[in-house]
């Protein structure tokens, strides 16, 4: 199945513009959340170099932010660059739990594989299977309980689009070869 970021910013559009006065915009260089200002009357998700995983990621940050955060630039969240300590990437891992599993849904939703990331290449190698365990998790609590109410619109529209059955299933977050971990 084909994946184009092009299908992403359109179904975005489709979806929250009218009602959020927000549009997906590809991106040069690193992601970035701008609010409306007097430069750009449009709040902007601008994702990574063009990358589909990226505009997914991006996009989950967004549907978690309430009102206020998307007022802010990028949310008003701390982002302390590759090459993070222990405590710096512990931290950032506390803060990226939910977003990446927002994300990982709309992944299973677009039928497309998700892999988490710990964002820290040149810095402190966490253990990547615990902080994927902690985003599946909070997989199972947002099936459980309801995804944000933009991100489940979202998952709505992907799942239409790529053809994918609802109500989402713990299953689809599990990968054949592994056992499950919840």
């Amino acid at each position: 199945m084909q994946h184009y970021t092009q299908d992403l910013i359109t179904l975005f559009e489709r979806t929250f513009y009218h009602d959020y006065n927000t549009r997906l915009v590809k991106g040069d260089d690193e992601p970035l959340y701008l609010p409306a200002n007097s430069d750009c009357q449009y709040h902007q998700i601008i994702f990574a170099h063009g990358y589909y995983a990226s505009a997914l990621h991006e996009i989950s940050h967004w549907c978690q932010a309430g009102k206020a955060r998307r007022l802010l630039e990028d949310f008003g969240y701390w982002y302390e660059p590759d090459g993070r300590n222990e405590a710096q990437q512990k931290q950032f891992e506390q803060v990226e739990v939910i977003p990446q599993a927002i994300e990982w849904a709309f992944n299973v939703a677009a039928q497309k594989k998700f892999n988490v990331s710990a964002d820290n290449l040149n810095g402190f190698q966490t253990d990547t299977a615990s902080f994927k365990n902690k985003v599946l998790q909070q997989v199972a609590t947002f099936i459980i309980e309801g995804f944000p109410t933009r991100a489940w619109q979202f998952i709505e529209v992907l799942a239409h689009f790529y053809q994918t059955p609802l109500p989402l299933t713990l299953e689809q977050f599990t990968d054949k070869d592994e056992e499950k971990n919840v």
